[in-house]
């Protein structure tokens, strides 16, 4: 954990308490999660009580004291999205990211939630991916949607393994 990036983020909001709110939703949108140093630094810089923050992180919804994936996927499974297929989206979710409801796969690729309502009924069945909305969503479409999230994974992989061999030959030259 880089407390510099949780020390950038308080700074910017100027320190204040009152931010405290718009802190801690800007350091998970920074880094996927809450983490516990990330937590003790908030009370520390801003003098506000662990108690007030762990209250906070634990009221609303929106904040993950829990690892996740860079790709958030919910599944509405409310009854308009139910009657209209929502049990087979998920299963595609799961087969295609290897992801059950709850759960965060190992490399921090992909969270999958399942939810109550989404708002969007007639829509149903409806899953978000990242924020997007995909309405009316057939289990083929799922799949297309997962798969290409996990082909710009991979191909995100490789970029950083072929720029870190690249940095690892670089520094055997210089060396010689």
């Amino acid at each position: 954990m880089d407390i510099g990036i949780i020390d950038e983020i308080i700074d910017k909001h100027g320190g204040e308490s009152g931010a405290l709110i718009q802190i801690l939703l800007d350091i998970q949108g920074a880094v996927n999660w809450l983490p516990k140093e990330a937590l003790a630094r908030v009370s520390e810089k801003l003098s506000v009580p662990m108690s007030r923050i762990q209250h906070i992180t634990t009221f609303y919804k929106t904040f993950s004291l829990t690892p996740k994936g860079r790709h958030e996927i919910h599944v509405c499974l409310g009854t308009a999205c139910h009657v209209r297929g929502a049990q087979d989206i998920l299963a595609t979710v799961e087969e295609v990211t290897g992801v059950k409801p709850g759960e965060t796969d190992p490399d921090l690729n992909f969270s999958v939630e399942t939810v109550s309502c989404l708002g969007c009924c007639a829509l149903g069945p409806v899953m978000v991916v990242d924020g997007e909305y995909h309405g009316n969503v057939k289990p083929a479409e799922t799949a297309k949607v997962l798969s290409q999230l996990k082909l710009t994974e991979t191909a995100e992989a490789l970029e950083k393994l072929k720029q870190s061999e690249t940095a690892e030959v670089l520094n055997l030259c210089a060396c010689q």
